[in-house]
């Protein structure tokens, strides 16, 4: 990451590729789950599906207002979140879409791309692309 101190980069950018425990975005390899927020691209905590909550979501709720769409990459499967996650998002008008992690980083790419307000939420794979 850029700053390695906080985990940050200081811009949202496109996924060029995923795998291996990680992303590679902006030249550089990051290892871990990934926040791809309007704010930047940050280093996150949760490394299975069930880790997500909506403690763990936190950082998308407090920029809920930039965003239009959450894409959570859930992993090589696509697991349900809980429903009060569901609820949180659905009350703060972003559509929230759970789907497997290369399912996400494809979509987040294409949105970004289009200029949408898009956000992701993306646990790392070892197999990607």
């Amino acid at each position: 990451m850029a700053d390695a101190d906080s985990g940050r980069y200081p811009q949202q950018v496109p996924i060029d590729a995923y795998g291996n425990g990680g992303f590679r975005f902006a030249e550089m390899s990051h290892k871990g789950s990934l926040l791809c927020l309007p704010t930047g691209m940050f280093a996150w905590e949760p490394e299975r599906a069930g880790q997500l909550s909506l403690e763990t979501l936190a950082p998308v709720l407090a920029v809920a207002d930039q965003v239009d769409v959450l894409l959570v990459g859930t992993g090589d499967e696509i697991v349900f979140l809980d429903p009060a996650i569901r609820q949180a998002f659905r009350d703060r008008k972003v559509i929230l879409e759970s789907v497997a992690t290369g399912g996400a980083v494809r979509t987040y790419n294409v949105l970004l791309a289009e200029q949408r307000a898009v956000a992701a939420a993306l646990l790392a794979v070892e197999r990607g692309k």
